[in-house]
């Protein structure tokens, strides 16, 4: 199990206005506060901003994403706001393929400016050739590149950082990604794929236990499979498991399991407090971090090592819960 001295500063990717730089149409930043000043004491940030990249120039004419044909919704185009002429998306598109490329092999996460024609994720304002809103279901030209490379990368937008479901469900998407492309990049083997889902259950069952299992039942077939292929299907199940909102009762479950490992430890005042912090979280009356950091003080003073390797005790430093 980790603590907060021993989790590696990992490298993220992020929209360049987020940090405070001035690149912005307007000449202006989107500073945001919590990554400014909370998660840049834990993470390396690699800026990017595809506008500026392709001699868009600051400040600029602002663009907007357009779709020219009815027959095709999938198909958008960055244009110029006042001028569908000005058409911006090869030159986006082909720096994105660059950024994908060159810089982002060793990158754990991404965070885009929300609503922006090149970097925004999702629900972004799609128009007509005419000007007419057409829907808000688009994506960033640049977003959407790096998403089609790395489609298990974890990525979000600032302003979804704000609701701590999830921000903790970034979080612990990014480290155990990391880790994944560490194993990965030493060359995976069944072995490694069978510990590194050891180290998981009790997160994945306090995400999804239903999901858990099938994980599960794909690790156990990892003698007799091609490797690399069922890794690839394994992560992308295991980060589609993590994108899901886990509820006080599956983190229940998940504790209660957890606290099974002290019945032999734990005299019944001990065991008697650490059940009424497990069930005052599952009323709501407190925080997760209460009983987690319970369960790890009795660890602390009675180690396990099956234990000591779970994820969900520490799945990032504390600091930014």
């Amino acid at each position: 199990m980790l603590s907060n001295n021993h989790f590696p500063k990992l490298k993220l990717g992020i929209s360049s206005c987020l940090l405070g730089n001035e690149v912005r149409y307007d000449g202006g930043h989107k500073n945001n506060q919590y990554i400014q000043h909370t998660l840049t004491r834990f993470l390396d940030f690699q800026t990017f901003c595809p506008e500026v990249a392709i001699g868009m120039g600051v400040p600029r004419p602002p663009i907007k994403l357009v779709q020219k044909s009815e027959a095709d919704e999938t198909k958008t185009y960055a244009v110029d706001a006042k001028n569908n002429e000005l058409d911006y998306t090869t030159d986006l598109t082909e720096y994105a393929q660059k950024v994908a490329k060159t810089y982002l092999s060793d990158i754990s996460g991404y965070i885009f400016k929300k609503n922006s024609p090149s970097c925004g994720m999702e629900r972004v304002n799609v128009y007509s050739p005419e000007g007419q809103l057409l829907h808000k279901d688009g994506t960033g030209i640049y977003a959407q590149v790096i998403k089609e490379y790395f489609p298990h990368m974890p990525m979000e937008e600032e302003g979804r950082l704000n609701d701590v479901n999830l921000r903790e469900s970034f979080l612990t998407r990014v480290y155990l990604y990391n880790d994944w492309q560490l194993i990965l990049k030493e060359g995976i083997t069944a072995r490694d794929l069978v510990e590194f889902h050891a180290q998981q259950k009790y997160l994945f069952m306090a995400y999804n236990q239903q999901l858990a299992r099938k994980l599960g039942q794909m690790v156990a077939t990892a003698g007799s499979q091609d490797i690399n292929k069922l890794a690839e299907n394994y992560i992308a199940l295991a980060m589609q498991v993590l994108k899901k909102q886990p509820n006080r009762k599956r983190h229940t479950n998940a504790l209660q399991h957890i606290m099974g490992y002290l019945k032999k430890q734990l005299d019944n005042t001990d065991r008697q407090e650490l059940l009424h912090s497990i069930m005052s979280f599952q009323k709501g009356e407190i925080p997760l971090i209460m009983p987690l950091t319970l369960l790890k003080h009795h660890f602390a003073k009675h180690p396990n090592e099956y234990i000591a390797k779970q994820r969900y005790l520490s799945p990032f430093p504390v600091e930014l819960r």
